[in-house]
This record gives C-alpha cells, structure tokens and sequence, in this order.
C-alpha cells in the first residue's frame, strides 16, 4: 500500500472508531448486555438454524406481537433477510436468539456507513471530481454519524433500526464499488444484498449506470492526424458524450458483471417468498398482525392515498408546546422534518454546480427516496424521518460536488444539525425522556392535536 493509502484507511478506522465510542457511551446499558425486545432477525436465524422458515413457536411473549406476519397457522419475519444473515453465526454459537445480543451487535456495525463515505469522499477528491479536502471529507463523513436521524437510529438496535443501519453501511460500499465502475460484481452484490436489508435500495442503480457510460467512452477524436482512440480513457466531461464514442462490449461487459450479483439475490428473495407464502411476489407485509392492517388491505402497501400524509412528516413536521404538559415542547412520533433534523440538506434545493455526477446523484437519491413517500407508515415511532437514512450517504457526496462554500451558515447548520441529532438519540425510547413525544398508536395524529 502506498503512503497515502494507508493514511485514508487509517483516518477511515479513526472515524469508525470515533462513531463508535460515541455510539457506546450513549446506548443504554440494557440494550448492550441483553437481546432486545424486538429481535426479529435473531429469531429468524434461530428458525433457519433450526431448519425452518416460519417461528415454530410463534413471537416470544415479549415482543408482544409487533410486525410479525401470520399465515395459514404459521408465524413469520416478514422483514427482508440480510440482516438475519449477519446474525447467524452468532445464533449458532448462542443456541437461541435469546442469548445473543442483537442490539450490541448492530451497534459494532454502525460505524462502519461512515468511515466508508469519507473513503468515497476522498476517492472523489484525488479524481478531481470533488472540491473538498481531507478535513472537509472528515467532517462531511461525522455528520453523517451524528448531524442526521442515523444518530438515534443507530442506539436502537431494534428490527426496523437495525435494518437502517446495514443498509448505510451497504449504500457506502456501493458508492465506492461503483466508482469509475471498478467493481462491479462487487457493485452488484451491494445492491442486492441492499434490496434484501432495505427494499429501497434496489433503486440506487442509477448511479452504477453512470459510472459504467462514463468509463465506456472513448476519447474523442483530435483534430491531429496522428490522434487515436483511448476506449480505456475515463472522461470526467460528460457534457461531450455521444453515443458514437461508446465503447459498447466494455459497457455491456461492466453492466453484466454488475446485473448477475442483482438479478440471483433477486431470484433468492423471490424463491424464499414462494417457499414461505406460496407466490414468488407475495413479500408478508400484508400478513402483518397490525391495527392498520385494513388499510394495507384497501389500499396496499405503495399508493399514491399515502402521498400526502408522508409528504406531511418529511416537509413539515414540527416540535410544538403543550399548554400544561411537564416538558417544554414535544414531538409527535411520527418524527420530525427532515430539514429540522438536517438542516444541512437545505444546501442541496439549490446546488451552486451541476455536474453530471452531481445529476447521477440526485437522480439516485431521488429513487431510493420515491416509494418511501408511496408507503403506507410515515416510519412511525421515530425522532426524525428514517428513512431518509436509505439515501443519506448519496446526499452527503452530493454535498461535497454541488460547490457550496463550506463557510460561516454552513457550520452554523452542522451544528445545529448535530444538537438536534444528539437530542434525539439521547431521549428517544430513553426511559423518562419519552415525556418529550407525542404517542398517537391509531397513526391518526400528524400534528399538534386541537
């Protein structure tokens, strides 16, 4: 390895180590030395050790039957499987998900989206396709951790967190394979174990296609007769493209070698519905044993009649003051706006650059974010909108391309943005402090009640 190589995996393992400590010192202590209460993916690796698919003795009394799917007499995880994957070598030495510390585990994994986003930052930067520096990277990389909703997601260890916090560490690696399309079996793997931790993510192709285009075109023609073709050349300018510059069994090879990863953990997700509920396509959610069942049943689970109350959360969901109430202010669990939370993400409405991978970007991130916003639950309980934690890793290097100025109003929202986090994550689910939200279990009540 070269010098500066290993100063980057270095200052990579001092984030993760940072992330970490921080992430430890504010769990509560029961959440690192016990199971949680909702360890669905402990209990479905127990099930799969034990050569089933369904819960042979159905959800332990203390998850009090929170999102478990039943059908035709049998008990299911509905939730996608990868994060049960990572799990089952710790079920097989435990014996029982009882015993394995599913919370903790999450945890150690946490910091991991992180460290890699300052390694795709960084890769950026010596490509000369990002104007930040090493500091710049750094800092981009720890607001990550701690200026947006994966702050508190991260301290909860519970199914639906746990599944955001693969899923970050996932996005990360996924944009650092797919750099100058590199890696693309690699590239191709994420994705798809991405679509089996967050369904979501299956939608952050995009940004592989551009990557795969932009390294497939040749050099165009100088005007000297003595200048040839370079179809290994990487060109930066996109605006230049044409489709006859096109090196197409290169794009056709990185596109296949990217599509076989995806297309047989896709079949595996697709055989293991078909194995569990009868039907390739047939994914559970609608088995869940919820009281808005019915409203999964009339309107399904993506609709355009969910449009407006998600829309709602993520725009304009604010703390309010409750005359009488013992704290100052509350929040409704439904969660706060994303700009509240991150504030940091007003720099991206209006981006000072456009470069085609800053479009490749927002484009991505606009994916992954689309059929969250179709969904039937808001992410409900929560400090602040979850799932935005699917395409936070592309909005922080569209951050880093889109040629703000990283000056005075810029450290004034990285702050603000990390208070706030690091109020959410030392009160949410926290003992006493959840005097401070609003708990509506009906879903009805968006804001301040009348």
């Amino acid at each position: 390895m070269t010098g500066s190589r290993k100063r980057r995996l270095a200052i990579a393992m001092g984030i993760y180590l940072v992330v970490s400590g921080v992430y430890f010192a504010l769990t509560p202590k029961n959440r690192l030395m016990e199971h949680t209460q909702f360890n669905h993916f402990a209990l479905l690796a127990e099930s799969w050790k034990n050569g089933r698919l369904d819960l042979p003795h159905g959800p332990p009394g203390y998850a009090a039957n929170n999102d478990f799917a039943s059908f035709h007499g049998k008990w299911y995880v509905a939730f996608p499987p990868f994060p049960a994957v990572l799990l089952l070598p710790l079920v097989l030495i435990g014996k029982t998900a009882d015993n394995v510390r599913d919370g903790q585990f999450f945890l150690w994994l946490a910091g991991i989206g992180p460290a890699v986003l300052f390694l795709v930052l960084e890769q950026l930067r010596r490509d000369g396709r990002s104007p930040r520096n090493e500091k710049a990277n750094v800092a981009l990389a720890l607001l990550l951790a701690f200026g947006t909703v994966y702050f508190f997601t991260s301290l909860q260890g519970t199914v639906w967190f746990a599944a955001h916090v693969v899923a970050v560490g996932i996005g990360a690696i996924y944009l650092l394979c797919s750099l100058d399309a590199a890696h693309p079996v690699l590239a191709g793997t994420m994705i798809g174990v991405g679509f089996l931790t967050r369904t979501p993510l299956l939608f952050a192709t995009p940004f592989f296609l551009f990557e795969a285009a932009r390294v497939s075109m040749r050099r165009a023609a100088a005007t000297d007769a003595t200048a040839v073709t370079a179809p290994d050349d990487r060109l930066h300018d996109t605006r230049t493209w044409r489709l006859a510059d096109v090196d197409a069994r290169r794009l056709v090879r990185l596109l296949v070698q990217f599509a076989v990863p995806v297309a047989l953990l896709i079949g595996a997700a697709l055989v293991y519905n078909r194995a569990r509920f009868g039907t390739f396509l047939d994914f559970g959610y609608e088995y869940l044993t919820v009281a808005w069942q019915g409203r999964m049943r009339r309107w399904g689970l993506f609709n355009y009649h969910f449009l407006a109350r998600n829309l709602g959360v993520v725009l304009t969901s604010l703390p309010w003051h409750e005359p009488g109430a013992a704290t100052a202010f509350q929040i409704n669990e439904h969660g706060l706006a994303l700009w509240v939370t991150t504030p940091l993400y007003l720099w991206l409405v209006w981006p000072k650059e456009k470069s085609p991978l800053a479009i490749a970007l927002y484009v991505t991130a606009a994916a992954v974010a689309i059929p969250g916003l179709f969904y039937q639950n808001t992410g409900w309980m929560q400090f602040g909108y979850r799932f935005s934690n699917d395409y936070a890793p592309f909005l922080f290097v569209l951050l880093a391309v889109t040629g703000h100025k990283f000056g005075k109003r810029f450290a004034a929202a990285a702050l603000v943005s990390v208070v706030v986090n690091a109020f959410g994550a030392a009160t949410f689910d926290h003992g006493d402090f959840r005097r401070f939200y609003y708990e509506d279990p009906s879903q009805k009540v968006l804001y301040q009640p009348d």
